[in-house]
């Protein structure tokens, strides 16, 4: 595999690991129950990590950083995917949907990764993703236990 097509991959990551980091963060700024607040604060800076470390992979390997090649870049202060289910007073709608759209966003990101692992990338470079995709994937899991306690 050649030094663009693993850039590529890592770039794809890295708009992952971007709307990930944006979703979490809506979630922790939108849900009532603190202790999934404070989870979602966690993975949505995990996400903005994942992001710095597989834009310096890309750094390392020569290619430039950025978003990936169909994600058009975000505008600053921008919280895209906002959820559009409307607060009522207990809240409960709300929580469960931003809890399901965090599941969802974790499910797409857990088979980003596993599409990556499939690729024959540099071991340095499957190093990284692999650590990131284990992280991805105990978040999934988490999230749905979230989902099914919610």
């Amino acid at each position: 595999m050649n030094n663009t097509e693993v850039i590529s991959i890592l770039n794809d990551l890295v708009a992952t690991c971007s709307k990930g980091q944006d979703i979490f963060r809506n979630a922790a700024e939108n849900i009532q129950n603190s202790e999934f607040r404070r989870l979602f604060n966690i993975f949505s800076q995990q996400r903005a990590q994942f992001v710095s470390e597989l834009q310096g992979e890309v750094h390392r390997l020569g290619g430039a950083a950025g978003q990936a090649r169909d994600m058009p870049p975000l505008a600053p202060n921008t919280v895209p995917f906002r959820s559009s289910t409307p607060r009522n007073s207990s809240g409960a709608n709300n929580e469960a949907a931003l809890i399901s759209e965090c599941q969802r966003e974790e499910e797409a990101a857990v088979n980003d990764y596993q599409e990556a692992l499939k690729a024959d990338l540099p071991l340095d470079v499957q190093y990284v993703v692999k650590r990131q995709y284990m992280d991805i994937k105990d978040a999934y899991d988490r999230i749905r236990i979230l989902q099914r306690a919610a």
